[in-house]
């Protein structure tokens, strides 16, 4: 090549890469984040008995946690979307999970969030970190009973380490970090615990408590973490807040892989859940608003933020509880309340 053609070459590279790297550019130093098109808010399944987590397969079958009633009946069931999205066809898949009532607050803590890892379906439940081998399973199959399941007692552990007061424990959501540890985020002693393999834990992270601005309720308030994901460089962890549940308290959190906490995104309200959302920012859950005795029925709302701004996806959701990801236009949501699966999806154009 002469040397006018590899200098027109290397122009048209340059040029043709120009609306690229502007366009990064633009997303890693903009703090507005764009309009929003109008979501779609679909109901995939209904009648769950207090649905928590979700969790996706290979073959796009959606598997669900479910509270229980604190007689050791959580359960995991596998819903298969029909093809219009609507007609569905709902399986137990494990049943007999550990649900019982925490002896601090009087709720019932069963099943809450899952992690699928190569076949393995990781699951949260009361006390337990259980392992269930679904790689052969199929809809429809017998349920597998969660008594002859491998689990693991982080429960007891946390609560061994007194690091919280009072002392208590509820493992409630994880991911998967370097080096295939798994990260749990225990919404009941404030921090993140870190599993290299069956018995061998110790505490990643913690988070401290707040005072109190107000004069209802306790001198000090909970962080809470509630969903935690690995972005690739750390941890963003949501945090739902205790009593009285205040409004705008919440706060998504960096943590690095020392263990550092740093604020991601404050001024938010009783989140439940974070995923990612697309290239502008993460997908959190807000849970719903605080009234004057309980939380207010279809308060909650699907939000995009990306640390700076934040833009609502969809809202008036009813106790929104776990998210998934399943492109970055569209998401799964739980809701507590209604016993419902939701898809949320953008209609129009957009990222």
């Amino acid at each position: 090549m002469r040397t006018s053609q590899r200098r027109y070459a290397l122009r048209r590279r340059v040029l043709f890469s120009l609306p690229s790297v502007l366009m990064i550019l633009f997303i890693a130093g903009c703090s507005k984040l764009p309009d929003l098109p109008s979501a779609k808010v679909t109901t995939v399944a209904s009648g769950l008995m207090a649905p928590m987590g979700i969790e996706t397969d290979w073959h796009g079958n959606i598997w669900v946690a479910e509270t229980g009633t604190a007689h050791n009946d959580g359960k995991v069931v596998v819903i298969v979307p029909g093809s219009d999205k609507n007609a569905t066809a709902t399986y137990d898949a494990i049943i007999n999970l550990s649900s019982i009532t925490n002896a601090l607050s009087g709720e019932v803590e069963g099943p809450a969030h899952m992690l699928f890892d190569n076949g393995i379906l990781y699951i949260l439940a009361g006390d337990f970190l259980y392992t269930a081998d679904v790689s052969s399973f199929r809809p429809g199959d017998p349920a597998i009973d969660a008594t002859t399941l491998s689990h693991e007692d982080i429960g007891s552990y946390v609560r061994s380490l007194n690091i919280v007061t009072p002392n208590d424990s509820h493992p409630y959501n994880l991911t998967k970090g370097p080096g295939g540890d798994i990260y749990i985020a225990d919404a009941g002693a404030n921090a993140i615990i870190q599993r290299k393999k069956a018995g061998d834990y110790s505490v990643f992270a913690q988070f401290p408590d707040f005072p109190n601005p107000t004069s209802v309720g306790p001198p000090y308030i909970q962080r809470v973490p509630t969903g935690i994901i690995f972005n690739g460089n750390g941890f963003l962890v949501s945090t739902l807040t205790g009593f009285p549940f205040l409004k705008g308290e919440a706060v998504i959190y960096r943590v690095s892989m020392a263990g550092k906490i740093s604020v991601y995104k404050k001024n938010l309200t009783t989140l439940t859940d974070i995923a990612p959302g697309n290239f502008f920012g993460e997908a959190v859950l807000h849970f719903a608003n605080f009234g004057a005795t309980d939380f207010e029925p279809n308060t909650g709302s699907l939000l995009l933020t990306n640390g700076l701004t934040t833009k609502t996806i969809a809202d008036g959701l009813n106790m929104p509880a776990g998210l998934k990801q399943t492109n970055h236009k569209s998401w799964y949501v739980t809701s507590l309340a209604d016993g419902t699966l939701l898809e949320i999806s953008y209609t129009g154009g957009g990222n």
